[in-house]
């Protein structure tokens, strides 16, 4: 299969990511592996296992479908006790914050609040300048979309060994970094291209989104997901940490490499401050949290269909995938199209996908960031053998 398109929370040096699947653990294989529920999914067993073969630590799953609800776990969720992985495990979410992120908005969209058309600088006078950034000829849209053209604060390198390499990691992990900060670093580059002339994935973009959110509500982007997304749904594992540096149990230890090519030893990273990913990529959820999420979204419980139509259209990436309003299209190899996000950050690499009526979801969590391939577990799920 082709790659699929890899997001990062906080894309630099070395977390891969990309894509999603949902039951009590009720049998132990061989490696570790743990499965229960219902249905035939040996292919994503075998993928699953694949990936701790591949290096990573730990694996939970969980898909539903018409046939019901089938977890899988293998590996370790604590490579010191051997602990193994819980289906039930809260995990750092990365770049499937964008998804709420622009849930929000939309709605906001849909009460008259703001139009996805306004420009940054109407809502944000003066942040989105310098170095050839012009907020007044940026739209909300362009920003959810990933076609506004502004730089990526994350492919910054000073910010990148400041974070994500082991020497600066150790020292600024419990950084409190406002979300202007981590736009002053995006200005202090010139864009990648005019507005609306391009596609290229930039956190930049959802950091801005956020502080739209708390400039027309008058309340934080957090406690707007809470509010509208959260506590409707139900979403008891799912959680907009701000500064708070642990992740909430049940939950697992997260490792790293902290090096560019994802060498060297392995590092517990689970404890850090978000505020560095912001709205970008802070939020952490479990899997059964997230398919409900992606599910109730594409069926229309959280959107109007006009909204939802407009997170739906795509600009295309490449021949497979396309990118919505923090949603991504991508069609396997077998034909099927899935929709959701993919997310990494520190630790985690993270994926959510369903199919657009909402009747097949899936989403999964590998407790490492240097191996894996996500996409693997995703065609094996919705394609098999």
């Amino acid at each position: 299969m082709r790659k699929r398109m890899r997001t990062t929370a906080v894309t630099a040096v070395a977390v891969a990511l990309s894509a999603a699947l949902a039951a009590p653990a009720v049998a132990a294989g061989p490696g570790g592996d743990r499965t229960g529920g219902t249905g035939d999914h040996r292919a994503t067993a075998r993928a699953v296992r694949a990936a701790v073969g591949d290096g990573v630590p730990g694996v939970t799953l969980r898909a539903e479908d018409r046939r019901g609800v089938w977890t899988a776990t293998a590996g370790v969720g604590n490579l010191r006790t051997e602990r193994p992985r819980s289906p039930h495990d809260r995990y750092r979410v990365g770049s499937i914050t964008k998804t709420f992120v622009a849930t929000v908005l939309l709605q906001l969209e849909a009460e008259g609040r703001l139009s996805l058309d306004d420009t940054v600088d109407s809502w944000l006078p003066g942040l989105v300048s310098g170095n050839g950034h012009d907020g007044t000829r940026i739209t909300l849209r362009q920003l959810l979309n990933h076609t506004s053209g502004i730089y990526n604060y994350t492919a910054d390198e000073d910010f990148g060994r400041t974070y994500f390499l082991e020497e600066g990691f150790f020292e600024h992990r419990y950084d409190t970094l406002a979300p202007e900060e981590l736009v002053r670093v995006a200005m202090s580059h010139e864009p990648d291209f005019a507005p609306g002339a391009g596609w290229n994935y930039s956190n930049t973009n959802y950091v801005l989104a956020g502080l739209v959110i708390e400039k027309s509500t008058g309340r934080s982007y957090g406690e707007e997901i809470r509010r509208r997304v959260i506590a409707p749904l139900h979403l008891t594992g799912t959680s907009v940490p701000g500064t708070r540096t642990g992740v909430p149990g049940p939950s697992s230890r997260a490792y790293g490499k902290l090096t560019e090519d994802g060498s060297g030893p392995v590092h517990d990273v689970t404890r850090l401050n978000p505020s560095m990913a912001s709205s970008a990529g802070e939020m952490i959820s479990d899997s059964k949290d997230l398919n409900r999420f992606y599910r109730a979204l594409l069926t229309g419980r959280l959107l109007p269909g006009e909204q939802l139509e407009e997170m739906t259209d795509t600009v295309a990436v490449n021949d497979r995938n396309g990118y919505g309003l923090g949603l991504m299209s991508t069609e396997l190899s077998c034909g099927v199209t899935v929709w959701g996000h993919g997310g990494g950050i520190h630790g985690s690499t993270s994926d959510a996908v369903t199919t657009r009526d909402g009747r097949h979801s899936v989403a999964f969590n590998f407790n490492g960031d240097w191996a894996g391939d996500p996409e693997a577990v995703i065609e094996a799920e919705y394609c098999g053998d």
